[in-house]
């Protein structure tokens, strides 16, 4: 996901996603790091005879935003599977429109199989990081309680799709925020509008983040890694005030009034 696109955005303390490899202006091509969301299959139980089936009626749910979405593959949990299987994989994954791209948290078996397949082979992925501790909130007299504030983002026009807004603190929209558009923040995340794009708060890992919006219709919430699609979103929470938190490995989403 890069940083900051489109306009309307006040503060710019938002990381610089661009990282110049080459340097030489004259280059006909331009090579930068990049930050994109990338969807993960984790596979739990490769032998489930029902593995596929529920695959299919997972997408079937939001067939386009499954549409041709890149996808990498986490086997960290099913290495007992044989390696030359993750072709059989690939191709049933393909036939379901997904586009897999790589392979993650594989042993070197897995990823020389990966390679042959023309995949890329993703570092392991981290675990989330563990939110830090609260401090008291009356701390003891004399006591001085250092707290460390990073400026939030204010964008106040619409997020379009295919624009991408994030922050390294707090992100607030005063604006709707379209289909296929894409906004993160390491902090809290406030829409004030129609939120109907992805959004994802807690992208360092932190599960006491928090997204409020006013219409909730995303393609994908997202706190800390832990996500949902539209799909598992309760309809009656469909455009209403929602807030979403964190509750062990499952996202709430609470009315607001």
């Amino acid at each position: 996901m890069s940083a900051v696109q489109g306009t309307g955005v006040d503060n710019t303390s938002t990381s610089s996603s661009g990282l110049a490899l080459g340097g030489a202006s004259d280059l006909p091509f331009q090579i930068r790091g990049s930050l994109q969301t990338v969807l993960c299959l984790r596979v739990l139980r490769p032998n489930d005879p029902a593995f596929f089936e529920n695959l299919t009626a997972k997408i079937a749910h939001n067939p386009e935003f499954f549409r041709n979405a890149p996808l990498v593959i986490d086997v960290g949990t099913a290495l007992g599977m044989d390696p030359s299987d993750l072709k059989l994989l690939v191709e049933r994954l393909r036939s379901q429109h997904l586009a897999p791209v790589g392979l993650q948290n594989g042993s070197d078996e897995w990823n020389e199989e990966a390679g042959r397949l023309g995949l890329g082979v993703f570092a392991a992925g981290a675990e989330p990081k563990q939110a830090p501790p609260r401090r008291p909130n009356s701390p003891a007299r004399g006591e001085q309680v250092r707290i460390e504030r990073v400026a939030s983002v204010v964008a106040r026009q619409p997020v379009r799709g295919g624009q991408q807004v994030m922050s390294e603190g707090d992100l607030v929209v005063m604006a709707a925020v379209s289909s296929g558009a894409e906004i993160a923040a390491v902090g809290n995340v406030h829409v004030y509008g129609s939120l109907r794009g992805r959004v994802f708060a807690g992208i360092d890992g932190d599960e006491t983040t928090m997204i409020f919006c006013d219409q909730m219709n995303a393609e994908l919430v997202s706190i800390a890694g832990i996500h949902a699609v539209n799909e598992d979103i309760d309809e009656r929470l469909l455009g209403k005030r929602v807030r979403v938190s964190c509750e062990g490995q499952r996202l709430h989403f609470q009315p607001l009034p």
